[in-house]
């Protein structure tokens, strides 16, 4: 009890105390002498030999991802034109050099803001605030490139200043949320003591290094003559970077983007060095309701790398940049070309389990060659609209299943186009044109979707879809993940060799579901977690290991608890500006029997976000517990004044009534 005292006690120290900040090297001139860590040189440095790439590059979305205002990168209408929402008005204008937003959605009142950044290029436009020293806001009223007009992205919402989801709350800093995706060589740098961000960066926008790795080895490398140098600087290879792109490696590159193109929680302070894995940097999002359909297809914006996991193209090696050339971003061809690079009567000999036959011809898409119907990503890559008007693709490349639109009520590419008919007249269609299809069996998302609305139907199912490895990883973890919420003893100790299996999201889930294990068993079962090849586990462990006995732990597994114990820590502290980590500190301290500091926890939660009714509950009722009667009935007070008349907290007032 000692030794988890000690681990939980330095976990809420971390949270009282500085925020971390990873450490980065400055660039310099390369040339000048050696360095002894990696040093980012900047993408103009890059472009003296790399002229091709970086002409691609700079007409790219990642070079514009971030810019600094100017006459060049600011696209939008500040002549002065004003915008009006729920009786607030904001005002785009020029003052001197300046881009200026004065808005009257701000808390205060009427507030101008001069333009400090300016995030992306299309199809929308997004402009940096600072609402004070370090922190940089994206203003929620956007441009519009193709209609050109300035348009709000909640049109729907009406949040007030004291909302956690206002443009002006903490799921809308920039620097907490936006930049590290943004930014190459990105450090948040939080201090929670000021509450206040002192970021920096090697370079805004997503330059070469953002993928490649810092250049400044490389360079030396290159200016001696390639003569191999660039492997005495620790961290890069014989190149001088860390990251190497090699045809027989794809998973290298997939996980390199899934870094940004994901929907995932991310372990450090800002940018991983490129090349690290992705599991020892993130912790992926599952296919939870809310982010995905139950049949896996995409809901909320989830950034792809999710999507892509549960493909068959994934599965057989293909990779971003086999549809997508890297530098520019664009495709490879246009239209049904880029998936007949391999989808053809000739085939691609880099996949040879591909069927070689015609696919872009009506007797497959049974639709007037181009026309919408005859377009591949129109059938087996749907189209979603998010922030108002940017469309994203489902890059899960799916089989249009209408059957399951009847079942489950997901959606299905036949009724995105024929929406005046129904879904049992697209399956009747389908099967009537490939009756032989292999497509219109069971899918694992019937028993997703069984088991979120049934949590306790579905078990032997979801333990089953758990352990069939030909299924995508993402889909069995997500199985567990639901498997977690209800597991009893003898489900943990069904899905207990899955700790050991080869995916890491499936070991990571498995681990979780022994929190229903009894002490022994579970401590038995998740010591090998404790020092599993990839973070992502490691610190899924460390988490179960909480309420366990290790006052007496053999040493193997006691240095490696406290290694894998303070990875979480670490993840924890790097994310100490979200709500969510403090919900988690708050959960920790009442573990270990500290209820003032589970109270902090749950304040900080409730200061972040008003709305997060959970934290005010856990507030009244750890006060109602300590017998605070005055301290309980002012954060109910609080509470409700930030969400009047919410049914739980009311359910509270029966323990004042006196």
């Amino acid at each position: 009890m000692k030794k988890l005292v000690g681990f939980l006690v330095s976990l809420l120290s971390l949270a009282l105390g500085p925020g971390a900040s990873a450490a980065r090297a400055e660039g310099g001139d390369p040339a000048a002498g050696s360095t002894p860590h990696p040093v980012y040189v900047g993408s103009t440095v890059c472009a003296g030999c790399h002229d091709a790439e970086a002409k691609a590059w700079r007409s790219s979305h990642h070079a514009r991802a971030w810019m600094a205002p100017s006459e060049d990168t600011v696209d939008g209408d500040f002549s002065g034109v004003a915008f009006e929402k729920d009786g607030r008005t904001t005002r785009f204008f020029r003052e001197g050099g300046d881009f200026v937003i004065e808005t009257e959605d701000f808390a205060g009142g009427r507030r101008a803001f001069k333009v400090e950044g300016v995030g992306g290029v299309a199809p929308l436009q997004q402009y940096l605030l600072e609402t004070e020293p370090g922190r940089l806001q994206s203003f929620d009223v956007v441009w519009d490139q193709q209609k050109k007009r300035w348009y709000h992205l909640y049109p729907d919402q009406k949040l007030t200043p004291k909302d956690g989801l206002h443009w002006s709350g903490p799921y809308k800093t920039w620097n907490a949320r936006c930049a590290e995706c943004h930014a190459t060589g990105f450090s948040k740098a939080y201090d929670l003591r000021t509450r206040r961000y002192s970021s920096s960066q090697a370079e805004i926008g997503v330059g070469c290094e953002a993928c490649h790795g810092p250049g400044a080895a490389h360079v030396v490398w290159a200016r001696a003559g390639k003569g191999g140098q660039g492997s005495l600087f620790p961290g890069t290879g014989d190149a001088g970077l860390p990251v190497r792109f090699a045809k027989g490696l794809p998973e290298v590159e997939i996980q390199q983007c899934a870094g940004c193109h994901s929907r995932r929680e991310p372990f450090a302070d800002g940018n991983p060095l490129p090349g690290a894995p992705f599991h020892d940097s993130y912790r992926l999002a599952l296919l939870t309701p809310g982010l995905y359909h139950p049949d896996g297809q995409i809901l909320d914006e989830v950034y792809v790398y999710g999507s892509f996991l549960q493909s068959k193209m994934y599965d057989k090696g293909v990779r971003c940049s086999n549809c997508h050339e890297p530098h520019g971003g664009d495709l490879r061809a246009e239209g049904n070309a880029v998936c007949t690079q391999c989808h053809s009567p000739t085939g691609n000999a880099e996949f040879p389990s591909l069927t070689a036959r015609r696919y872009d011809d009506p007797s497959h898409h049974f639709h007037k060659p181009g026309t919408a119907g005859a377009q591949c990503v129109s059938c087996h890559m749907i189209e979603r609209i998010y922030m108002g008007i940017d469309g994203r693709r489902d890059h899960s490349f799916r089989v249009p299943r209408p059957d399951l639109t009847e079942t489950l009520g997901t959606p299905n590419a036949c009724s995105d186009c024929h929406a005046d008919k129904p879904a049992s007249w697209a399956a009747a269609v389908l099967k009537k044109r490939f009756p032989e299809s292999a497509h219109r069996g069971p899918h694992y998302g019937e028993v997703l979707a069984g088991a979120q609305r049934n949590p306790s139907g579905f078990d032997a199912e979801l333990l089953e879809l758990a352990g069939h490895d030909g299924l995508p990883g993402i889909v069995r973890a997500t199985a567990l993940d639901l498997l977690a919420e209800r597991a009893t003893p003898q489900m943990a100790a069904r899905a207990a060799p899955l700790i050991h299996d080869a995916d890491p999201l499936v070991r990571a889930a498995a681990v979780s579901v022994q929190r229903a294990a009894q002490p022994p068993d579970r401590l038995r079962r998740i010591a090998g977690a404790l020092e599993d090849p990839v973070r992502a586990v490691r610190i899924a462990a460390a988490r179960e290991m909480l309420g366990l006995p290790v006052a007496h732990l053999p040493p193997r597994i006691d240095r490696a608890a406290r290694s894998a114990s303070k990875e979480w820590q670490a993840a924890n502290a790097a994310k100490l500006d979200f709500p969510e980590t403090h919900l988690v500190l708050g959960g920790t301290a009442l573990a270990m029997r500290n209820p003032k500091a589970a109270v902090a926890a749950f304040r900080e939660v409730t200061r972040l976000d008003p709305q997060m009714v959970n934290a005010w509950i856990m507030q009244v009722r750890i006060l109602l517990a300590v017998r605070d009667m005055p301290a309980a009935q002012f954060a109910l007070q609080k509470g409700l004044a930030a969400n009047p008349g919410d049914p739980n907290l009311m359910a509270l007032k029966p323990y004042f009534a006196q």
